[in-house]
């Protein structure tokens, strides 16, 4: 079992959880048209392209940041509640095979260190994107991993800082964070390609009092 290193705050951490809500109640905008969007994970009502519109101005403003020949390329944003309760369970259970003598406790942080428990869950709220970068002609950048690459299967080399990935991906890497920061995102230290504003997690990492962004139901 891959070990989280210890000063890696997970996102079902009471320090995450205990962070009350304050909706903003601002829209889902789609980012179709905006910005540059992967259909990997495209749902037929188009859910996984949609984002609050306070991220999406942050997101436009990180693309304009970006040196010539550099673009975001989105390819998860939105997640309906139902399928990321689905994406937990299936990953915890995965684990509990792997990993016979862990406990349900032991199982549900692990789970945690790559999947969001739906009670926090940035995706469900419209508030977190799964991004990498792309050249002009939508070539992805070596990041060292794949997106949604697990720790098991990565070696742990989805982790933001993890050693030993080739040069150019931790530059890469770099750049992410060098756009995505000033913009106002955060990110969530067990996958690279994880940024989010206004939830918890961003609230507990910037200190921030409340979130501004809860559960919201997708209408299409």
């Amino acid at each position: 079992m891959w070990q989280t290193p210890d000063d890696v705050v997970l996102i079902s951490d009471s320090r995450v959880t205990s962070i009350p809500v304050i909706e903003s109640g601002e829209p889902l905008a789609d980012v179709r048209g905006s910005l540059r969007v992967d259909k990997r994970l495209a749902d037929d009502a188009g859910a996984y392209a949609h984002l609050r519109s306070g991220l999406l101005d942050r997101l436009l403003a990180a693309e304009r940041r970006l040196p010539a020949g550099y673009h975001l390329l989105i390819v998860e944003g939105y997640r309906p509640i139902a399928v990321q309760r689905r994406i937990f369970d299936e990953y915890r259970a995965e684990l509990r095979t792997t990993f016979p003598e862990m406990s349900p406790d032991e199982s549900y942080i692990a789970a945690s260190q790559y999947v969001s428990p739906v009670e926090v869950a940035p995706h469900t709220a419209g508030a977190a994107v799964d991004l990498t970068l792309c050249a002009p002609d939508g070539t992805e950048y070596d990041m060292g991993t794949q997106v949604n690459d697990n720790p098991e299967e990565s070696g742990g080399a989805c982790y933001t800082a993890a050693p030993g990935i080739p040069a150019a991906a931790r530059e890469h890497r770099d750049l992410l964070a060098a756009v995505l920061e000033p913009a106002g995102l955060v990110n969530y230290p067990t996958e690279w390609w994880h940024w989010s504003y206004g939830d918890r997690y961003w609230a507990m990492s910037t200190r921030s009092p409340h979130a501004h962004y809860g559960p919201v139901e997708f209408t299409g």
